[in-house]
């Protein structure tokens, strides 16, 4: 079975009915940076909120471990990213899965499968 991780702006178009395709069967996780990302925006309803939340119980979610942190160091100095998105890829890196993201800064990392999502 693939091992995906979902970036946060999939999981936003996840949410918001805006993919294109339906995603692929497999085993889905996302970083915890995506668990706050999503809930921490000031402008979120309460029916929003409930939707994550509930998207939110049926995913896994990945805490960052020694292992994260040290991919996220290298990543960050080799590709100069930001520490969220340093952080999720180092994370799909090491749960050896592809990372669902339409972040066009994350598609040179080569370390890591990076697959595009099409949108309505």
């Amino acid at each position: 079975m693939q091992t995906f991780i979902l970036d946060t702006n999939i999981v936003l178009y996840f949410l918001g009915g805006r993919l294109a395709n339906p995603l692929p069967s497999g085993q889905y996780f996302i970083s915890v940076i995506t668990e706050i990302e999503l809930l921490s925006d000031p402008s979120l309803s309460p029916d929003e909120e409930t939707k994550i939340i509930d998207f939110l119980n049926k995913i896994s979610v990945v805490s960052i471990d020694n292992e994260i942190k040290n991919l996220t160091i290298s990543l960050r100095k080799q590709y100069r990213l930001r520490l969220p998105d340093a952080i999720i890829a180092a994370t799909a890196q090491s749960l050896n899965a592809t990372l669902f993201t339409n972040d066009v800064k994350l598609t040179n990392v080569t370390e890591i499968s990076i697959q595009t999502m099409l949108l309505k």
